[in-house]
């Protein structure tokens, strides 16, 4: 069925109407003969200079051959060079508009026309912000889900990797791209996160955050279970090992699941040093974790209610720093704590240049002045700094949380039950942890329950010659790793 001349106009005003003359709609028009093309495009997201040399200077050069004479829309199909052409429904017309397609529609033509003319909205490929990175790729994921494509196609050339795209988002019709290998991922899990991303009926996805809370929207715990990296070395070796990942357009930072607990203990740079180096930093990222949520409230417990631990020579050391402060020890760590949290939160929120200063120099004077004032002991301030700086060696951003949260609770614990009160909070943290899961894997496996490949991997880092097996928990399809002598 032909579109006529009074078709596209109403087409247009219907757009025009639809979004109340909104001024980056541009159309622009070419007549020929007694036929009429029309060019429909959105200013703000599609390339004026590729409209104009590849698409008007075309039609303008077929019009002024006189070689549209015939077969119209074929003739400008053949001659206008565009890597991504297609044919569209009148009722798509505008939804590839806001994609960046220029739309060509003529008069007594069957057919509708979108070229892709998308301007390049991102920023260059640059280092990661939010990771740390001392030994490995420099490049870090953008907000261009074709460049993120391609960094992780770069690196796993595989046909077995897949990727599918859905949309998600009634009013913002956003891109979610889901990856795995095809021979080594579970299909069950698989399936499953596919099937939870088409169940999302909401208006707008933003950022890879949004999804990330319908995809376990009945979880109730503060552990994460998804890893959030801008990293694609992470990325491929998550993917490699059997892992999903989910990426959003618009936002640079990929989601991989399922996030285990002992995966938050990892790096990708572990896997570019000596084995032995990694094994002993490893083991002080987990002493770290229990030094950073046990610690105050050990001090709690054993000053406020089990002094008769302490030696004679520390307990009289501890009694002439608190015998002029007012406060009882619970109070002084959980203020010295807020102030640390919110210097913290400063040193992250405003610009960089400036931030790590403040937040040393306001450490400093605030401790200095808060011992002098006797309103802490200079004990405590001990003790909160070296809980601070355990934390740090975290990076996520959903761990660190958890660990405010859980500091919280066990110093609530121990101020009002003392030891009995701390090692109830240690077995309601282990309940906690055992009774997570995520896609059906246990939070805590390898260590529980105990998987032998896995576990090797968990608090010292195995030779790459001695690696051979991928963990069967996430996969048992392809568990050998080419190459590899079992």
């Amino acid at each position: 069925m032909v579109i006529s001349m009074e078709k596209i106009e109403k087409i247009i005003e219907n757009i025009k109407i639809q979004n109340e003359n909104s001024s980056d709609i541009k159309v622009r028009s070419f007549t020929y003969h007694t036929k009429k093309i029309f060019c429909l495009y959105l200013e703000s997201v599609s390339s004026g200079s590729d409209i104009n040399d590849f698409i008007l200077k075309s039609i303008g050069e077929n019009i002024r051959k006189n070689y549209l004479s015939f077969h119209l829309m074929e003739k400008l199909q053949n001659t206008i060079s565009n890597c991504n052409m297609i044919e569209i429904k009148e009722s798509e017309i505008f939804t590839y508009m806001n994609y960046g397609f220029t739309i060509i529609l003529a008069s007594n033509s069957p057919k509708i026309i979108a070229l892709e003319t998308r301007k390049d909205l991102s920023r260059g490929i640059t280092e990661s912000t939010s990771e740390g990175i001392i030994r490995g790729p420099k490049d870090s994921f953008t907000e261009n889900p074709s460049t993120n494509q391609g960094l992780i196609r770069k690196r796993i050339r595989d046909e077995n990797l897949i990727i599918k795209e859905n949309t998600v988002g009634k009013r913002t019709k956003t891109k979610v791209s889901i990856f795995y290998i095809k021979d080594i991922a579970d299909t069950q899990k698989v399936n499953k996160i596919i099937n939870k991303l088409n169940n999302i009926d909401v208006d707008g996805i933003l950022d890879s955050g949004n999804i990330r809370e319908f995809l376990f929207e009945y979880e109730h715990s503060v552990f994460p279970k998804v890893i959030s990296t801008e990293r694609p070395d992470l990325v491929c070796s998550s993917l490699l090992n059997g892992k999903i990942v989910i990426m959003v357009e618009n936002s640079p930072y990929a989601l991989i699941i399922p996030g285990l607990f002992v995966d938050f203990f990892k790096n990708p740079e572990d896997y570019y040093q000596s084995p032995k180096n990694v094994s002993f930093t490893r083991i002080l990222r987990f002493l770290s974790f229990f030094i950073t949520v046990m610690t105050p409230a050990l001090y709690i417990s054993i000053t406020t209610f089990n002094i008769e631990v302490l030696p004679s020579t520390l307990l009289y050391s501890l009694y002439e720093q608190k015998i002029n402060v007012p406060f009882p020890t619970s109070f002084e760590i959980l203020l010295l704590l807020i102030i640390f949290e919110i210097l913290r939160e400063c040193d992250i929120r405003i610009p960089s240049a400036m931030g790590t200063s403040m937040s040393i120099v306001g450490g400093l004077v605030l401790g200095d002045a808060a011992v002098a004032a006797g309103i802490v002991a200079p004990i405590s301030i001990i003790i909160v700094a070296v809980t601070s700086i355990s934390g740090l060696l975290f990076s996520d951003i959903d761990m660190i949380n958890a660990v405010r949260w859980w500091r919280i609770i066990f110093i609530l614990f121990s101020t009002f039950l003392g030891m009995i009160g701390f090692f109830a909070a240690v077995t309601l943290l282990v309940f906690e942890l055992a009774s997570l899961n995520v896609l059906d894997i246990d939070y805590l496996t390898p260590i529980s329950p105990f998987n032998k490949i896995g576990f090797k991997d968990t608090f010292l880092r195995p030779a790459k010659n001695k690696d051979m097996k991928r963990p069967s928990y996430l996969s048992d399809k392809n568990q050998t790793k080419l190459g590899g002598k079992v």
